[in-house]
């Protein structure tokens, strides 16, 4: 098809050096160089749109996309798994308290509603730019102190201390519109697509953390690993009758996600 030919030759000027920002050749350029319709060539561009590699940019043209992070769900912290992709990851501070935990986070972490919560929401950024806005609820009693230095702490590192090692977690994914305040935080447009992951925390049965994260749609695409089916890793004290935790949860397996 010559669609294909259009989009292989695309995707050459990208791998042989055609910059992030640059332009590709107008679609009157690739027409003449391949003799095909101003159809074929959208078709091939439209493609590369879909795998990342291109971005429209209305009234401007199309440029070569920054590249995506696979966002692959290990129980990791944020800076740990920017530096294993060469990025320098840093954060801002949007919050932190301690906080009476409402029903939902509660019964995420098999606590009583209204049991005492470190509640911590900061914006993470790789590179300088904005990846996610990220909330974590951590009960009180098991990190006595966690906000008394003078800097945010690494949730993961500060549990490990303690000797909560996060040892597995589950994850419920769904694409979400970003909201005005999200939006303005990690830079995008009001209803611009996100990926929101909520995921409980476990050192071994115990939940010892429950976290809300919103990542930019455009800089990451999901990554996981599958396998034959195995015993489900359920903890001893997990509630059985939450049926949103039933229907749509993917497992992320020990000794590998973000906090």
């Amino acid at each position: 098809m010559k669609y294909l030919t259009v989009r292989d030759y695309l995707r050459r000027l990208i791998a042989d050096g055609l910059g992030v920002g640059q332009a590709i050749p107008s679609e009157r350029e690739l027409c003449a160089r391949f003799k095909v319709s101003r159809m074929t060539v959208r078709q091939a561009v439209d493609a590369l749109v879909v795998e990342g590699l291109l971005e429209r940019v209305q009234g401007r043209g199309t440029f070569v996309a920054q590249p995506k992070v696979d966002l692959q769900l290990r129980l990791v912290s944020f800076p740990e798994e920017m530096r294993r992709r060469g990025m320098e990851p840093s954060l801002r501070v949007l919050a932190a308290d301690r906080t009476a935990a409402p029903h939902h986070v509660a019964d995420a972490l098999d606590l009583p509603t209204g049991a005492e919560v470190y509640y911590l929401r900061r914006l993470r950024l790789a590179d300088g730019l904005p990846m996610a806005v990220e909330e974590n609820w951590v009960p009180v009693g098991l990190v006595p102190g966690l906000l008394d230095g003078e800097t945010t702490p690494s949730v993961y590192d500060s549990l490990t201390a303690r000797g909560l090692p996060p040892t597995w977690g589950e994850d419920m994914i769904e694409a979400v519109q970003l909201e005005p305040e999200v939006a303005g935080h990690l830079g995008l447009d009001v209803g611009t697509a996100g990926l929101q992951i909520r995921r409980r925390t476990f050192s071994g049965d115990l939940a010892v953390d429950y976290a809300v994260s919103i990542y930019r749609g455009d800089r990451y695409s999901l990554w996981v690993p599958v396998s034959a089916p195995g015993p489900t890793l359920v903890p001893s004290r997990r509630r059985t009758t939450a049926p949103s935790r039933r229907s749509t949860q993917t497992q992320a397996h020990p000794k590998e996600g973000t906090a």
